[in-house]
């Protein structure tokens, strides 16, 4: 269940490298048979009023790609400053979160702004700044994958909820807490449901349960989660300090580090306006969009993701893969009004969008912000206001990868050979429940998608 990159240039999405067709106006034919509604009235997710009005330089661009280096680079040297295994902390895992956003920021300007770009650079870059980025991911992804099943668990037994910890993967494996120990006991609550009470995280107190206690089959199938995701994200941990310790990522480093001084732009950059290339990547979303059923995803419980549920295929859901490819798109999209808002921001206050290009427009809404002892203080969001719409969908998008993949997970541990029928029925109406998870997130995301197009027509 890694997390897979997708190209966003995959012909099968409908998205070329290129501006593509304008958008579509009207009901249209969704890949899976049904009607799809596309905007109405242009390209409206954000980009019609831009943060500028004149021509942006490729100087812009590259004070966003050199501002993006030198975040990667701090974030590298904290890594290794917080150290690993038994005496890593919690600044650990920020500083391998703030590598990743700088990964992916690097990447993503270079697949959109790559006319301006040196071409052979950019495209031996890209691929190389995906595979650290999707690297670093897989640990987090294990652990937070774990949390959201037992909860489902939890919830579909009508019991009381898991104890209250930290955010999933902040634990370093080696710790006090061990590979997986968060996620582990969480488990233990599970197959520990005869109990009359369940002790809280970090203090002697316990609370009765909700409602009874887990079924056997529930136990079992958190138990057997439990341990399919905790050895994937061991094994996710061991592959991260391999690939940060490997002559390969070494290379990665020595190149973001020249990034960081010079950016190799092509001779006819200083020619060629930002404007067109940042609009080419908000068509090739809203084209993507309108190939989605967002007719069907419109209806609520229309159990839609269910179809193929029972496929001995164990690939991924076939339904998935174009709103994942928009989730990439929409990202894409972000990154690109950054790059336009920092040349809003820089003719007003020069130099000021260093720290601020590095913030994190993906994250949730409600996403906690760093306490002031961290070792990355919180810094202002380098997106206009209005991007806020953007966020809305952003996150809708997130639920569907995260509860796909969570449903992935639970199909697979249900094909484990000689588990008893209660398991096997357990793991089965987890499926079923993060399956229609990923149908609410559809219909969060066609609210969030057509509320911004009304709101800006």
């Amino acid at each position: 269940m890694a997390q897979r990159h997708l190209d966003p240039t995959d012909p099968r999405t409908g998205s070329g490298p290129g501006p593509g067709p304008g958008p579509k106006t009207g009901p249209t034919a969704g890949p899976t048979g049904g009607l799809s509604v596309g905007p109405t009235a242009g390209p409206t997710v954000g980009a019609t009023d831009s943060p500028v009005t004149g021509p942006v330089s490729a100087e812009v661009l590259a004070g966003y790609l050199r501002a993006q280096a030198t975040e990667f680079l701090r974030a590298l040297r904290l890594h290794r400053e917080a150290g690993t295994g038994a005496a890593a902390s919690q600044g650990s895992a920020e500083a391998a979160l703030a590598l990743r956003r700088a990964a992916r920021r690097i990447s993503g300007s270079l697949h959109t702004f790559q006319a301006v770009l040196d071409p052979g650079w950019s495209e031996a870059m890209r691929p190389e700044l995906a595979w650290v980025s999707g690297t670093l991911a897989l640990e987090h992804a294990c652990s937070a994958r774990l949390e959201r099943l037992l909860q489902a668990l939890h919830r579909l037994s009508g019991t009381a909820a898991l104890p209250a910890r930290g955010p999933a993967g902040a634990g370093p494996p080696g710790g006090s807490v061990g590979p997986g120990g968060a996620a582990r006991s969480a488990a233990a609550v599970a197959a520990g449901g005869g109990s009359a009470s369940l002790a809280t995280a970090g203090t002697g107190t316990t609370t009765a349960p909700e409602r009874g206690s887990l079924t056997v089959g529930a136990a079992k199938a958190g138990a057997l989660l439990d341990r399919q995701l905790t050895l994937a994200r061991t094994r996710a941990h061991s592959t991260a300090l391999q690939a940060l310790g490997s002559s390969r990522f070494h290379a990665v480093a020595d190149k973001v580090a020249v990034l960081a001084s010079e950016v190799p732009l092509t001779p006819a950059a200083s020619a060629i306006d930002l404007r067109p290339l940042a609009e080419a990547a908000q068509e090739r979303l809203v084209d993507a969009v309108a190939a989605l059923p967002l007719l069907t995803a419109g209806s609520p419980y229309n159990a839609e993701a269910l179809v193929h549920g029972l496929s001995p295929d164990p690939a991924p859901h076939p339904q998935d893969a174009p709103w994942h490819q928009v989730r990439l798109l929409l990202r894409l999209h972000r990154y690109a009004r950054e790059v336009l808002h920092r040349a809003a921001g820089t003719s007003g206050a020069a130099g000021g969008a260093g720290t601020a290009a590095g913030a994190e427009p993906t994250a949730p809404l409600t996403a906690v912000v760093p306490a002031p002892t961290s070792v990355f203080p919180a810094v202002p969001p380098a997106a206009p206001p209005h991007d806020l719409r953007l966020l809305v969908t952003g996150e809708a998008l997130d639920r569907h990868r995260d509860a796909s993949e969570a449903s992935a997970a639970a199909a697979h541990a249900a094909r484990t050979p000689r588990i008893a029928p209660a398991t096997a029925y357990a793991l089965g109406v987890l499926h079923a429940d993060q399956r229609h998870e990923v149908e609410a997130a559809r219909y969060a995301f066609q609210l969030g998608w057509q509320k911004d197009v009304l709101g800006s027509s």
